[in-house]
């Protein structure tokens, strides 16, 4: 290979090298030991464990999805629906004995994509699909930011999977980690023999949680590096979003280390400033050089302005994950019904930064891993307690301000923990509860597309009042949400308890009729089936502060939506 002086880049022509041939680098360092590299730009890779990079060309796959494109590039996200269905590839559904085997992209392309199409979602996140060595890590330790990994097919079956989606009006987002890279001898770290890629003192270049190396985003060939590898999967493979991991740990230069164990900024704070600049250029670039790509920021602390544009003073993300809401909501709905009222603050607390940031609420793959159980699990009292209060507690999600996100299995109530070894646990849709969840989150989906109210406003407050946030000795609490039209509304009512309220009266600022729309009690969800027959007409009586009120049945542990009736 021939240095080029002025940039310090190394390069080679082999002619008549075939598509399919296996390569990497053999790198001779200053202390005359000898490495060999998989190519860190490399687009296609060995099957692991074997780990050599691939010669494959990228340009000869035929899109089919050029009026998907035409509308991301005209379309504004932020008022349209947004329901995410988050998935791991490997364990989504699988093949062979036992499930040993996994489905290849063109095989999952022609179960999911259906799947997700029948289930009402309108994106569909995946884990990160970047090569990487370890299946244990989920793709989350990533040996390379330019190849899909080769364990579903090529590159060309990734666009195939992509396509697809696209083709049923299914948007793509994928997980990208630009937080860290693992410590495979084959991959980045100590590229030359030396810290190339990564920071040479180790209390700016170790993540000791995670056993990796965290990238010296300070260096410009390193900020560059990671910088095209997101415009690279944005253009090259027509992923619509990216949803950027673990970016607390890039944000914070003591994020999980001790006194001692970190180096302040120039200024003397705990600010990772490289780290920051690196982020808003990679948004600005994502946001200006690709038509109708966004992206959402897995962000765990109270950073503030992380989905405001850089030229606001922002980080410059569209979308931010709102882990906040989900500890809070998730902590209550784990209590007993007869102790809810002691901790409604988790449940209402939320509103009071609901507009602060663009809000994704995330139900993840990290809520149902490493000992925390499944969603089920969580829920307390006999098993149509814990069913029911898991629909009551996707109703609220589904109405509450902020896009939504649920991770595979979640959808139909799978009563194990996620394991990525093996298949989710479809044979329980056999049973009437699991068919009855797997019902109601389809509705819940359809109900969402179908009315504007909940989505069109959920960035501003003006997309939702109170009624009633206060009625904790009941566990209720009732809200509006409005679309761009404040006259376009809906009534939501949650009653946390296995109580059922009759003669509920609750105030409403119009003298028309109400109609129950959702009911998450509903005998098609595996419910009781208490509910509000007819439309309830308002009567001349106040209450809640309102000149009007109506006068319901409050199904046990549900959620319940009403649309007035002009």
């Amino acid at each position: 290979m021939r240095k080029h002086i002025s940039c310090g880049i190394w390069d080679i022509f082999i002619p008549n090298l075939r598509e399919g041939e296996y390569y990497k680098y053999e790198i001779k360092t200053q202390q005359d030991y000898i490495l060999t590299k998989t190519d860190p730009c490399g687009t296609y890779a060995e099957v692991r464990p074997s780990n050599a990079s691939i010669v494959f060309d990228i340009n000869h796959y035929q899109w089919n999805d050029a009026d998907w494109m035409e509308y991301r590039k005209d379309t504004n996200t932020y008022d349209k629906p947004m329901s995410i269905y988050e998935v791991h590839l490997g364990s989504w559904r699988r093949k062979g004995p036992n499930g040993s085997e996994f489905l290849t992209y063109r095989e999952i392309a022609d179960r999911l994509v259906s799947y997700v199409t029948n289930m009402g979602f309108t994106h569909v996140e995946f884990m990160p699909l970047c090569e990487h060595p370890l299946d244990a890590s989920w793709g989350y330790q990533i040996t390379g930011l330019f190849a899909p990994t080769s364990r579903f097919g090529n590159p060309d079956d990734f666009r195939y999977m992509i396509d697809k989606f696209h083709q049923a009006g299914i948007s793509v987002i994928m997980d990208w980690v630009p937080a860290h890279f693992p410590k495979d001898g084959h991959g980045l770290v100590e590229f030359d023999g030396t810290c190339l890629y990564e920071h040479s003192d180790p209390r700016k270049g170790e993540q000791k949680d995670w056993g990796t190396k965290i990238y010296n985003f300070g260096r410009t060939e390193v900020s560059n590096f990671l910088c095209v590898s997101a415009l690279y999967w944005l253009k090259e493979f027509h992923i619509d979003g990216l949803r950027v991991d673990a970016v607390a740990s890039m944000l914070y230069l003591d994020y999980s280390r001790k006194s001692g164990e970190w180096i302040p900024n120039v200024y003397g704070g705990n600010e990772n400033l490289e780290a920051i600049a690196f982020i808003r250029r990679m948004n600005e670039l994502v946001y200006t050089q690709t038509a109708g790509g966004y992206t959402c920021a897995e962000e765990s602390t109270a950073w503030p302005m992380v989905s405001r544009p850089v030229s606001a003073g922002g980080l410059g993300f569209g979308y931010k994950w709102n882990m906040g809401w989900m500890n809070d909501t998730l902590r209550y709905i784990s209590h007993e019904p007869i102790h809810r009222k002691y901790h409604h603050g988790l449940l209402t607390f939320g509103l009071l930064y609901a507009f602060n940031e663009n809000f994704i609420l995330p139900i993840s793959h990290d809520e149902v891993v490493h000992g925390k159980g499944s969603m089920l699990s969580k829920m307390p009292g006999d098993e149509w307690q814990k069913f029911a209060s898991l629909r009551a507690y996707y109703g609220f999600m589904w109405t509450h301000p902020g896009k939504k996100l649920l991770f595979m299995g979640c959808e139909f109530g799978q009563d194990w923990e996620w394991n990525s070894d093996e298949s989710l646990r479809w044979h329980l849709l056999e049973y009437p509860m699991y068919q009855g969840m797997q019902n109601c989150v389809r509705d819940l989906n359809l109900m969402y597309r179908g009315n504007a109210p909940l989505y069109e406003e959920d960035f501003d407050s003006r997309g939702f009042e109170w009624i009633d946030y206060a009625n904790c000795d009941d566990s209720v609490i009732s809200y509006i949400r409005k679309g761009h039209n404040p006259s376009d509304y809906l009534i939501v009512v949650c009653n946390f308890t296995p109580v059922v309220r009759h003669n509920y009266r609750l105030g409403v600022n119009e003298a028309c009729a109400y109609q129950e729309i959702f009911n998450s009690d509903d005998k098609n969800y595996w419910g009781s089936g208490v509910r509000n027959e007819g439309a309830k007409q308002a009567q001349n009586y106040g209450v809640n502060g309102r000149p009007y009120s109506i006068e319901l049945i409050l199904p046990p542990l549900s959620t319940i939506v009403l649309k007035p009736l002009r």
